[in-house]
């Protein structure tokens, strides 16, 4: 509804930040069947089990890692300005749960 491209299941990797892994970590973590790299999930939701507090996790790319080497490379800038969009889209994505929610 939201227009927003999905996947019901992925495989996570979280690596040590603040970095960008390299591409031969991203080489490996695709070949371990990686579909997401990022830098905070797997911290988030061991701490969450911890407290008790259920945890569900959306994940929004800002880029194709390193690992794909037909795309140009990214600056710092590229990716701030998707992570914006993505936030704008997080709150869309928030509002239409709450509001389901509330039916």
């Amino acid at each position: 509804e939201l227009g927003f491209r999905t996947h019901e299941r992925g495989t996570v990797v979280t690596i040590e930040g603040p970095r960008f892994s390299t591409r031969a970590e991203s080489k490996m973590f695709r070949l371990w069947g990686a579909d997401v790299i990022n830098m905070s999930v797997a911290t988030e939701v061991c701490l969450a089990v911890e407290a008790g507090i259920p945890y569900g996790a959306v994940a929004m790319s800002t880029d194709y890692d390193c690992w794909k080497e037909d795309e140009a490379i990214v600056t710092w800038q590229e990716i701030l300005k998707v992570f914006e969009q993505n936030a704008a889209n997080v709150k869309k994505l928030l509002i239409q749960c709450v509001e389901r929610m509330g039916r």
